[in-house]
């Protein structure tokens, strides 16, 4: 059975160096899972590849969308299933890379199906939190769907507000239509995690914010300032220079929190990918290790 080779890790710990080598040696294009580099305007920010490295291998999902259109996890994996199935065709072996947690499970669990949610129903659940704030929430999700009420994070206002949503859609609780089972896939699965010491990770983020600095990062941000309410600019990196030209930060904390914001990101994103007992870990370093481990797995 062909292959899909899964490279994940936390921001900043040298995904693209090892997948471009890696695609080299198999022949191979690279499908991206990052959920902000698919929007073509934000380069510097979301450190996407080069122009030099798109060109050195082929590449799906790298600035592919706009940050005008709305793109989901879901939507994702809809897009990108039949495209892998096409390209093992023709290679037997292709990469999956990046570090967004719901795009990696998109891809290697499968999204559950729910349902769109009618506009009237988003603005009637707004209307709701407006008026009743985060305990009516909290108290009318309790009386919809206890099960989940019990397992989700009741500081998480989004996704509580969602699975409302979803309750009053549908008439049954949000729990009934998350299966959680994995999806079969017509394709192997090899799951390959970079780590790096806290300390070293940390120095790299924080060396890696002043990078994109020199590179533009103010000018790029302030050139989409005035779309800031847009979810896709609600990325690290692009929200903190907002609070700077909003005058409520100085430029020197919005660098800083950019860097801290960053780093906090990478330890969510290890925390998640920890609870896969599939993934095998190496450090990026370890270059002879990861490809004689791919070539046991063809």
């Amino acid at each position: 059975m062909n292959t899909l080779f899964v490279i994940v890790g936390p921001t900043g710990v040298g995904k693209t160096d090892i997948s471009l080598q890696l695609a080299k040696l198999l022949g191979c294009a690279i499908f991206s899972c990052d959920s902000r580099q698919m929007f073509r305007e934000l380069k510097i920010g979301t450190a996407a590849p080069s122009e030099k490295q798109l060109q050195e291998v082929p590449h799906f999902f790298i600035g592919n969308k706009s940050i005008f259109e709305t793109y989901s996890a879901g939507q994702f994996e809809l897009d990108a299933i039949p495209m892998i199935e096409s390209e093992l065709k023709r290679t037997k072996n292709t990469l999956l890379v990046g570090g967004s947690m719901l795009y990696v499970d998109a891809i290697c669990k499968g999204i559950d199906d729910i349902p769109t949610i009618d506009p009237q129903v988003r603005q009637g659940v707004l209307e709701f939190y407006k008026k009743e704030g985060i305990e009516g929430v909290r108290r009318k999700l309790k009386l919809l769907d206890p099960l989940h009420y019990d397992e989700v994070d009741l500081k998480n206002v989004k996704r509580m507000l969602h699975a409302l949503e979803v309750c009053i859609m549908t008439g049954q609780p949000f729990s009934n239509l998350r299966t959680q089972s994995t999806k079969k896939r017509s394709f192997n699965i090899v799951k390959i995690g970079l780590v790096r010491p806290r300390e070293e990770l940390y120095n790299r983020i924080n060396q890696r914010v002043l990078q994109m600095m020199e590179d533009g990062l103010e000018d790029e941000a302030r050139q989409f300032y005035p779309h800031k309410a847009l979810n896709s600019l609600n990325t690290v990196g692009y929200k903190e220079f907002f609070n700077y030209f909003d005058r409520v930060w100085t430029k020197d904390f919005a660098v800083n929190m950019i860097q801290q914001n960053s780093r906090r990101y990478a330890k969510k994103q290890l925390t998640w990918f920890k609870r896969d007992k599939e993934i095998h870990w190496f450090h990026p370093q370890q270059t002879d290790e990861i490809i004689t481990f791919v070539k046991e797995h063809l």
